[in-house]
Parts: structure tokens; sequence; C-alpha cells
């Protein structure tokens, strides 16, 4: 029985990663927003909007103690997933946390090429969302940090340094 959990900051490659380590070890994928907008029957943006942050962080909290639980996994966490609640602790009880580490910069860079509406992010400029990129990170450094394993994915801009991460997980976890 494993349980890979993925974390760190928005853009930094949770899902892309995970649905490539899914596919090589034939673990299952769930990614946590997913999972919550298939749960809840609303996208994680209508949740914020409707219910606010605090509501939202409740309901990832549940959603997160019910996928946790499920055997031979990868987890791929909300950026704040880890931030809230007794979230971290509870993550690295139940299984090999990575956390998936990039320079706000490089954040910002896939962020942009992201095509997924991100509710904090709505309605910044480029310096701004570069300021609160930076401001945030480092706000949430100290949760992450707690993480067994961390892995930085600064250079992975392409399908090939995407299946070099994915290695370099499948070290650092002896997969």
């Amino acid at each position: 029985m494993r349980r890979i959990i993925l974390i760190g900051y928005m853009g930094s490659g949770k899902t892309t990663i995970g649905k490539a380590l899914s596919k090589e070890t034939g673990m299952m994928f769930y990614d946590m927003d997913w999972y919550i907008e298939s749960r809840m029957h609303k996208t994680v943006s209508q949740i914020f909007a409707e219910k606010g942050e605090e509501a939202f962080r409740k309901i990832e909290y549940n959603m997160l103690h019910e996928v946790a639980e499920f055997e031979d996994v990868i987890i791929s966490c909300g950026g704040g997933t880890p931030c809230f609640f007794d979230n971290m602790d509870y993550l690295n009880r139940q299984g090999d946390v990575c956390y998936l580490k990039a320079t706000p910069e490089v954040l910002y860079r896939h962020l942009l090429m992201a095509k997924v509406e991100r509710p904090l992010l709505k309605g910044k400029s480029q310096e701004e969302l570069i300021a609160y990129i930076q401001q945030h990170l480092q706000e949430r450094e100290p949760f992450y940090s707690k993480a067994r394993y961390t892995l930085d994915v600064s250079l992975m801009d392409d399908y090939d340094k995407i299946i070099i991460s994915v290695q370099k997980i499948r070290e650092l976890l002896k997969l």
C-alpha cells in the first residue's frame, strides 16, 4: 500500500507530474481540485465565489481526508491544502509527501501558460501577480518545507524535463 502526495504552489506542476507518474507506475491519480469539483458538482472557482475561501477550505479538508485514505494512489493537492488546519501533519502521516519547489519567476511563467482560471489570481496585473506569488510563497514555505521530500521543478518547461522530474521522484521515493 502506497500513497504519494504532491504539494507545492499553484503552477508547480503537481497535476502534470502526478499524471505522468501515474502512467508510469499504474497507480491511480487524484487531483484534489478535480475530486472536489466532481463531488460538489461545482468548479473550485464557483465554490470560492459562492461560499468564500473559508468554506472552500473546510470542504477541501473533508475531501482530503477521503482521498488520503485510498490505497496505491498519487494525490495532487491544491496549492493551499498543506497550509490549513492540520493538513500538512496529516499528509505526512498518510504517505510520502513530495514538495515540488520552484522560484516565483518560474511559477509566474507556468501560471501564464496555464489555461485554468485561478480564483486567487483573478484581476491582478503582471506586477501584482509576481508580488502576490512572492509573498504567498514566502507565507506557505514553512508548511511546504515539512514535506519529507523536495524536488526542484524550476526547469520543467517541456515534455523531456517533465519526464526527468518524474524519474527524479521515482528515485527519491524508490519506486
